[in-house]
């Protein structure tokens, strides 16, 4: 038997991927309808998501589940409650995009940070192809301390962290993507 992340589906999309359901990539998408329905700050986005993540644990037999089903769920929810006009604006969802910078470092080899900032323009341009809505970049902290051979945190690592982030901007803007939302973490 297969247990599936919180007993919930996974969420096919047009272009046949697959996806871990997440209520954060969920959510903003509820928001952004909110925002576009005229409502600014609005609350109820996650109480919206708990719900439909109620339904898709409980009542719902798909182990995979077609985003257009998803999307529906979640317009039932915001009616249900009665924010038609969200529910009208509420698009289909993309899910972040995510980037190992570790896994980047890894394969770069310590102390190989020319090689490293060649497979993240490598990377970032591959990424950006599919015009993901948001990029999440993750491990920063750990890519940089293998990049630097360190056991701890020192000045020269504050350095590489700051030139990386400047890097990733410089690509973003060179891509035309610098309206993209980008997460580091």
């Amino acid at each position: 038997m297969i247990a599936f992340r919180d007993n919930l589906p996974l969420i096919r999309f047009e272009d046949g991927r697959v996806v871990h359901f997440e209520r954060q990539w969920l959510a903003r998408a509820v928001v952004d309808a909110a925002n576009r329905a005229g409502y600014t700050k609005w609350w109820l986005a996650d109480h919206v998501i708990e719900s439909v993540a109620s339904y898709l644990k409980h009542d719902c037999k798909d182990n995979v589940l077609a985003v257009e089903n998803l999307c529906q769920a979640v317009e039932s929810v915001l009616k249900v409650i009665g924010y038609e006009d969200v529910a009208t604006h509420f698009e289909s969802p993309h899910p972040p995009v995510r980037l190992s910078l570790m896994t980047l470092a890894r394969h770069a080899g310590t102390g190989y940070e020319l090689a490293f900032f060649a497979l993240l323009r490598r990377g970032l341009r591959e990424v950006l192809e599919d015009s993901p809505g948001r990029l999440e970049l993750t491990d920063l902290r750990l890519c940089v301390r293998e990049l630097r051979a360190a056991k701890v945190w020192r000045m020269d690592c504050s350095q590489l962290l700051a030139e990386i982030i400047r890097f990733v901007h410089e690509e973003l803007d060179a891509c035309g993507a610098n309206h993209m939302e980008v997460q580091v973490s």
